[in-house]
């Protein structure tokens, strides 16, 4: 299912955004299981409670369904698929805000190991275990981190392996079995494997704005970590992770806004006033069509950002800046459409809808601000300041 990259001096072939049958048929499997066991009244029961998530449908979606492995090769015990099917999971988990650790396991934690050493057979044994989806990983950096960003040094190693620092806002760090944590070691960056359960570990849980996406500062005090990588080698994972990870959101950024759009044009088209649906006034025909417009185009940003990422393409970091800069805004413009046009009901507590603005306005600092990505787009086209 890898789809094939050009060869050097071959010409870079268009993006093909629409949909295929296999992906249609993720996308089919994905929602009838999220609609069955994460509706939005489960997942606001489910927010009231300690548990991260539910394991029974990660164990689901991530092994009976074998999403947990699409970005591992088939050799190394996944669906040796692409960043293409993993964007089709994504959407589906945003437009359902279900909590869990897809992002941080499947995809930040899968690619960072996938650009460690080949032969490195930690890394080679702990792809096989994430893609089972039997144990969950964590890349230990802050969530709002970006791609191209400043040298993880907030950890640092001695020559034993033995790491400290503390490292705030990772992304289900409770959630995790492994932890991949970038460190300053001995000869330079380094990447390092930490059991999340070991002694010197300790997780601080945080109230965070999005529940659905548990946050914990991750202080490590003498805890000791399996070696994965080191120099260029480590610091190229660990960006190659947050390039991916920050390409795919732009597909869960997509699925919130579609939901959010879907969603106001069902409840204006049933509630009446003056004996005619709200739906039907041109002031609010005009306000859905704009936010139309926008879920379209961002639904290209974030296909375009897909299939770059699939293809190898020496565009992908242009087409992820692009997609950042553009689905992030648009998540959050739809979920406060949908809480204004819902009227009173829109915010209650027991109506779903501030759900998926929490979810937008947390996703929008994720792996970089719109603005932050808006600045490196501007370096990778050389685009100078006024």
């Amino acid at each position: 299912m890898t789809a094939p990259t050009a060869g050097p001096g071959a010409p870079t072939p268009d993006p093909d955004l629409l949909y295929s049958e296999d992906e249609e048929a993720l996308r089919a499997a994905v929602r009838s299981l999220l609609a069955d066991r994460s509706d939005p009244a489960t997942v606001l029961a489910a927010l009231e409670s300690d548990i991260p998530y539910d394991r029974g449908l990660w164990r689901a979606l991530a092994t009976d369904i074998g999403a947990a492995g699409l970005l591992v090769p088939e050799k190394l015990g996944g669906q040796g698929a692409t960043a293409r099917e993993a964007a089709v999971v994504l959407e589906e988990l945003g437009r359902s805000v279900t909590p869990a650790p897809y992002l941080t396991s499947a995809v930040l934690a899968v690619t960072a190991l996938l650009g460690c050493a080949p032969d490195q057979e930690e890394a080679t044994g702990l792809l096989a275990a994430l893609a089972g989806g039997g144990t969950v990983g964590a890349l230990a950096v802050p969530l709002p981190t970006a791609p191209g960003g400043p040298a993880h040094d907030a950890v640092r190693a001695d020559a034993r392996g033995t790491l400290t620092g503390r490292v705030t806002s990772v992304a289900d760090a409770a959630a995790a079995e492994v932890l991949l944590v970038p460190a300053l070691g001995p000869d330079g960056p380094a990447l390092y494997a930490v059991a999340a359960p070991a002694d010197g570990v300790r997780t601080e849980p945080v109230t965070p704005l999005d529940l659905t996406r548990p946050l914990g500062h991750l202080t490590l005090d003498g805890a000791s970590g399996r070696l994965l990588a080191t120099g260029d080698t480590a610091r190229a994972a660990v960006e190659r992770a947050l390039l991916t990870g920050a390409g795919l959101l732009a597909s869960e950024q997509l699925g919130v806004a579609e939901w959010c759009l879907a969603e106001t044009v069902r409840h204006t088209a049933e509630r009446t006033q003056f004996g005619r649906p709200v739906g039907s006034f041109q002031a609010l025909k005009h306000r859905m069509a704009a936010l139309w417009l926008d879920v379209a185009s961002a639904r290209a940003a974030a296909r375009n950002a897909a299939d770059a990422l699939a293809t190898g393409s020496p565009d992908a970091a242009v087409a992820v800046a692009v997609a950042q800069a553009y689905c992030a805004p648009v998540a959050v413009r739809a979920a406060e459409e949908c809480i204004q046009l819902h009227g009173g009901i829109g915010m209650t507590w027991e109506h779903p809808a501030h759900l998926y603005l929490k979810r937008a306005k947390s996703d929008e600092i994720a792996l970089g601000t719109p603005g932050r990505h808006r600045d490196s787009l501007a370096d990778l086209v050389a685009l100078s300041a006024p």
